[in-house]
């Protein structure tokens, strides 16, 4: 099922990073949460096709506020959130470095 949602062309995840990069943010998910969503969607026991409704289900809160998010803002979906104890939020800005 971890392949199902990474290694086709049309992969949810890669669908997913399409849409933030739509709005000019990044999205990565965790090994951790990659196994942890296919769980919930063998659970589910309709096979590969849950996969999208339980990405969806995780990723419902963020897809509306992601338009009024700063431009940049990366994510990271990890396993606290694809398990739906923690919520998806915005990554710290990453330290400004500065050259001589």
């Amino acid at each position: 099922m971890v392949r199902v949602l990474t290694e086709p062309k049309n992969a949810l995840v890669k669908q997913f990073q399409a849409l933030f990069g739509m709005e000019n943010a990044e999205l990565g998910f965790t090994e951790a949460a990659l196994r942890t969503i296919a769980e919930r969607a063998m659970d589910k026991d309709t096979g590969a096709r849950a996969l999208r409704s339980v990405l969806e289900e995780v990723m419902l809160d963020i897809m509306y506020e992601l338009p009024d998010q700063p431009v940049g803002s990366r994510y990271l979906l990890t396993e606290e959130v694809a398990a739906g104890r923690e919520r998806l939020v915005p990554l710290p800005a990453e330290p400004k470095t500065k050259t001589a």
